[in-house]
């Protein structure tokens, strides 16, 4: 007979808890998530829109802490992004706000992210931020497309920037891996 649920998998453990990043790397993250964030922050003051998207704090972490994973890449960024909250703009307009309907534009935006090989961990909660806050289409140009494009911007200049701080180790801070 198949076992189909093991409490034993609970227990965790099957591998250790990965290391800290050594403090210089932190402090690079914060910077640069300082940075990005401050500058949606000022573009959005100086223009008098709303420039930040909540999921945006969590894709700073990504491209400032891990800039060679593949959720950090532009194209996952920028499109995850894109996709996700188009995709909570779809399901708001045709079907409304639901529970049903909140959790299939989630499962939707994650499959889409996935289809097109944009995964991007923060976007996934974009459809829940669309659908709760009532957002318009407008949403997906600002702060959607100008903010995650403004993200990757900044961590092209900052994480280039900051590349050659600790000789060898920092080849990590190469951004991006790939485009496309």
């Amino acid at each position: 007979m198949i076992q189909i649920f093991r409490l034993d998998k609970f227990k965790g453990q099957a591998e250790p808890c990965p290391k800290r990043l050594p403090i210089w790397m932190i402090i690079i993250a914060w910077a640069g998530g300082t940075i990005a964030t401050a500058s949606l922050a000022l573009i959005g003051e100086w223009q008098d829109m709303m420039m930040i998207l909540g999921s945006f704090g969590a894709s700073c972490l990504l491209i400032f802490a891990y800039p060679r994973s593949p959720f950090a890449q532009p194209r996952s960024v920028i499109g995850g992004h894109c996709i996700a909250t188009l995709t909570g703009l779809v399901f708001m307009s045709l079907f409304g706000v639901h529970w049903w309907s909140l959790a299939t534009a989630v499962g939707t935006a994650i499959a889409l992210m996935l289809l097109f090989r944009m995964p991007h961990p923060p976007a996934g909660s974009n459809p829940l931020i669309v659908m709760i806050g009532g957002a318009s289409w407008q949403f997906l140009i600002t702060p959607t497309l100008i903010g995650s494009v403004t993200l990757v911007l900044v961590a092209l200049i900052y994480n280039n920037l900051t590349s050659d701080l600790k000789g060898n180790e920092s080849k990590s801070r190469q951004y991006p891996t790939y485009w496309w």
